[in-house]
């Protein structure tokens, strides 16, 4: 292995130990050989780190035996220096435990790299603290403790991602993944999101063989099962030297196990980085190694690299840090997001915190807490006692003494069966399963306990771990369905300890989230408490709420889904709601809100450095920079941001080739118009240099569109949309309308919708007439082969009232002629054609395609048989005939009558009076023209 040294222990309290082993590896290798290195190397490892000046003291992560021994060992100690195994720029963060409820993560955060892969951002390392872990012993004692320096000497954030192999962690997370049972909750587990996790003691075999084989002798499903009942339980009780030698042979044996790699090498990097920080601090300051403790994980405890110790090397480099910014911040976390990161058994750290919790009510030791800690016991300060150095041991002398061979032979001890205890358990399972839709009962209560007792004796155990209390648990009570939303498993997880959740404290916020807090203070609601609560604000009673409703629509837009949820209220472009009711979720999405902190210091900057960063994204669309105008406008008020992401839109509009965002940059422009034109204030540059672009681009580009296969009917008649509804002023702003003329005419598809939709288009220039257009459909439903793609051409026309709107009639009228010409084999398979398109494309045309329709079919039933369609030409009958006749007669005496009428209809037909002599011809002709005119008039007027 690179880097790594061989020791050659000398003679001392291990020989014995060595002996045993190496008689051990003849008799089962039959003969000296790779088992028996391995044996007595482990053996090597333990005692050469028991030798080190500088004490060690090994951990596993989240283990109630690690938190246990070191509550101990510090208070028999009382070392003035303690050095941890954490990210060394995380220590300005530790302070802040105490503004929080435990379990919480101290986090660095990184948003812009620089150094580091575009698509690795953003970076985030976190580092699970709860109170039933060792590091947490040491932090709180350290900084509770006068005159105690705590060091962290691990690499740094930055190093963590400078030594990072992302493919090589997901292979390591996915394995563990699935090689643990259970699971978390998915909003418990999503408290780290994807951070890296960074831990004290990842304590676990590498060697997937190792592990299989440790599983299947031990009796259990999983590794934190086997950890807990073979390693935590003989653990408790032991003493300082016991515990330390037990986890430096569990270190070193799955340290000499373990494959070589990438991973293998940042391990060693690390500890090389570890020793040359604690030698560089021991140097600077002079502090003598018995007053020190190092705290690491079991698997560094066990180095073999050539710095290892007080007299290692010093050939190690530590590499500057890349010129990334980091946020440092604490953030909420929780058992089952410890489990999730780190591959852990489901409920496993919620079973921790309870042994902790018996441990400590066992061996009496007295636990560190820091002072004012939220959700934890106030303890009594240590009485201070007169501290006698003892003197350094020599490197060759011998340690201690060998617990370790002890340790190995004794029988198990048979922990007495608690019935209390079990029947505890079993009642109140059955409880919660009630409680959860479960037909549970009595007999259930006592099946579970039985059961427990009896796969405790069928797994060697004289009493039930709470993994032998889950099994039966699920056995007896689940049965074939889960009736509510937890099953057995998860109600035992919940009923030993639960998913506990941390809160950060409002002293431990960044200042963003502060400044959130404050401006949110008039709704009166305890914003830092986990659940939903309702906001009522009504802004029209109270003006003040107006600031409150500002700062949740921005949060809304920032924070993910759910974190603020408008129940009543809206805002858009020119519109407030003057009341508004708000379900608000901010202390479960408090990580997300911490994270914000991270990027401004006010939401308002957040929100437009995002809007920024959007806006100038290489793979944006002229449709997303236009959104981000809107939400400037929306929720900053900021025209200056406005127009210069406007200017950005122009920009990325002159680069454009394509129209597939036609539709959503039709939709916004409109709307940003209509905004400009309510508001007040002239139009901006912008925007009038967008129309006038866009006018000229999509005239480019409308004969290209109308060919290709690519370009879909709707984005063609949202190109159209754009050049009609645009085109008065566009044409104030010196377009040509020849560019649109000359466009359409070049224009010649071969698509059935679209050849509709270029006559709706030439028809709304003029160059079509309506008749025209009649005509054409009349001769596409007389041509049998033309009438099986007749629907294709509706389709078209449907498309056809985004750009002409005033073809709503004909449009009503082809569906009409449609339904009553159309043969039912072409029909009935169109229909579910129309209704999705109508559904999906139309839903702005729908209302106007309706009303079209309500005001041309009559509205009573009992009229539908004498309807006849406007577009049918009506038949004269003999009696309207002769009523025009008698109202033709009539009419001339009109006219004689009222000679001043006549005339003003004759200056509006375009007919000159030279006097009324000649107006009797004219009034002649108009009576011709309009016989039933003058007809219904005669009936008006008496005799």
């Amino acid at each position: 292995m690179s880097g790594s040294t061989t020791v050659t222990a000398a003679s001392g309290g291990f020989d014995a130990l060595r002996g045993q082993l190496r008689d051990a590896a003849a008799a089962f290798a039959d003969g000296p050989g790779a088992l028996e290195d391995l044996l007595l190397g482990i053996v090597d490892d333990v005692d050469r780190a028991a030798r080190e000046p500088l004490e060690i003291f090994p951990v596993c992560h989240h283990s109630p035996a690690s938190a246990t021994a070191m509550a101990r060992r510090l208070r028999e100690k009382q070392p003035r220096v303690v050095y941890l195994e954490l990210c060394e720029d995380l220590a300005p963060l530790l302070t802040e435990l105490r503004n929080c409820q435990l379990p919480v993560a101290v986090q660095a955060f990184a948003t812009e790299v620089e150094g580091f892969p575009a698509d690795w951002s953003p970076l985030s390392v976190v580092a699970p603290v709860t109170e039933a872990s060792a590091e947490y012993q040491a932090i709180a004692y350290a900084l509770d403790t006068p005159g105690v320096e705590l060091v962290l000497v691990d690499r740094s954030a930055d190093h963590v991602f400078q030594w990072d192999e992302r493919a090589q962690r997901a292979d390591d997370q996915d394995a563990h993944a699935d090689g643990e049972e259970g699971g978390a909750e998915a909003d418990g587990a999503a408290l780290h999101g994807d951070a890296v996790g960074v831990e004290i003691g990842d304590l676990r075999p590498r060697f997937a063989g190792l592990e299989e084989h440790l599983l299947r002798h031990g009796r259990v499903r999983h590794w934190s099962e086997w950890w807990h009942q073979y390693v935590e339980l003989p653990l408790g009780d032991s003493d300082h030297d016991t515990y330390r030698q037990v986890m430096l042979l569990i270190g070193s044996l799955f340290r000499r196990l373990a494959p070589g790699g990438d991973r293998m090498r940042v391990d060693e990097d690390r500890e090389r980085y570890m020793w040359t920080r604690m030698r560089q601090h021991l140097a600077a300051t002079g502090t003598d190694p018995a007053d020190c403790l190092y705290v690491c994980g079991a698997f560094h405890a066990a180095s073999r690299v050539a710095e290892f110790g007080l007299t290692g090397e010093d050939t190690f480099e530590i590499s500057p840090r890349t010129a990334t910014t980091w946020q440092y911040g604490l953030i909420p976390s929780s058992h089952a997001a410890i489990e999730a990161q780190f591959g852990l058994a489901g409920g496993s750290v919620s079973i921790a915190a309870s042994v902790w919790a018996k441990n400590l009510k066992r061996t009496r030791v007295q636990p560190y807490r820091l002072a004012g800690q939220s959700g934890t016991k106030k303890t009594k300060a240590p009485r201070a006692r007169k501290k006698i150095a003892a003197p350094a041991p020599d490197p060759g002398t011998t340690p201690a003494g060998d617990r370790l061979t002890g340790f190995l032979q004794q029988s198990p001890v048979l922990d007495q069966l608690d019935e209390a205890e079990l029947l505890g358990w079993s009642v109140d399972i059955v409880r919660a399963a009630r409680r959860n839709g479960y037909l549970s009962s009595t007999a259930d209560a006592i099946a579970v306990f039985e059961t427990s007792i009896l796969l405790a004796g069928m797994r060697d155990r004289a009493k039930p771990t709470p993994y032998d209390f889950q099994d039966a648990a699920v056995t007896c009570i689940e049965k074939d369905a889960v009736p509510g939303r937890r099953d057995v498993r998860r109600l035992v997880e919940i009923m030993m300890g639960g998913d506990r959740t941390g809160k950060v404290g409002y002293d431990a916020l960044p200042p963003l989230a502060r400044d959130v807090h404050d401006r949110l203070a008039p709704l009166q609601l305890k914003l830092e408490r986990r659940g939903v609560q309702r906001a009522l604000l009504d802004i029209a009673g109270r003006p003040e709420l107006q600031q409150c409703s500002d700062v949740l629509w921005m949060l809304r837009y920032l924070l993910p889904k759910g974190a603020a949820r408008p129940i009543m209220g809206e805002r858009r472009l020119g519109e407030k709601s003057l009341q508004e009711s708000w379900d608000l979720a901010l202390g479960i999405h408090q990580r997300a809100l911490i994270e914000l902190g991270y990027e401004g210091v006010s939401i308002e900057q957040v929100l437009e450095q995002r809007l920024r960063r959007a806006a100038y994204d290489a793979q944006v669309t002229i449709a997303g920079v236009l959104a981000a105008v809107e939400d400037a406008t929306l929720y900053l008020g900021s025209r200056r941001l406005a127009e210069e992401l406007g200017a950005r839109a122009l920009e990325v509009l002159r680069a454009e080739r394509g129209v597939d965002g036609a539709p959503e940059v039709l939709r916004r422009v409109r709307r940003l118009l209509a905004y400009y034109r309510t508001s007040g204030a002239e139009l901006p540059c912008w925007i009038e240099s967008f129309v006038t672009t866009g006018y000229a681009h999509y005239c480019t580009l409308l004969p290209t569109a109308f060919t290709e296969d690519d370009a879909t009917v709707r984005q063609v008649a949202a190109m159209l949309g754009f050049l009609f509804s645009m085109e008065g002023l566009a044409l104030s702003l010196g377009c040509d309308r020849t560019q649109l003329e000359l466009a359409v005419g070049q224009s010649h598809p071969e698509d059935p919708a679209k050849s509709a939709l270029l006559w709706a288009a030439q028809t709304q220039l003029g160059t079509l007439s309506r008749e025209e257009l009649r005509a054409r459909c009349a001769e596409l439903l007389a041509h049998p082969l033309v009438v099986p793609a007749y629907p294709r051409y509706l389709s078209g026309f449907l498309h056809a009232l985004e750009p002409v709107p005033g073809l709503a009639g004909f449009v009503v009228e082809a569906v009409s002629q449609a339904f009553g010409r159309l043969p039912d084999p072409v029909l009935l398979p169109w229909l579910p054609t129309l209704i999705t398109t109508l559904r999906a494309e139309g839903a702005e045309l729908a209302p106007l395609l309706i009303r079209e329709a309500g005001r041309i079919f009559p509205g009573r039933l009992e009229e539908l048989d004498a309807w006849v369609p406007p577009w049918r030409e009506r038949p004269e009958t003999p009696a309207a005939a002769g009523a025009a006749g008698r109202g033709g007669g009539r009419g001339v005496a009109l006219l004689a009558a009222h000679p001043a009428a006549c005339d003003a209809v004759a200056e509006l037909l375009g007919l000159r009076n030279d006097g009324w002599a000649s107006a009797e011809p004219v009034g002649a002709a108009l009576l011709a023209a309009h016989p039933e005119t003058a007809a219904a008039v005669a009936e008006l007027l008496p005799g």
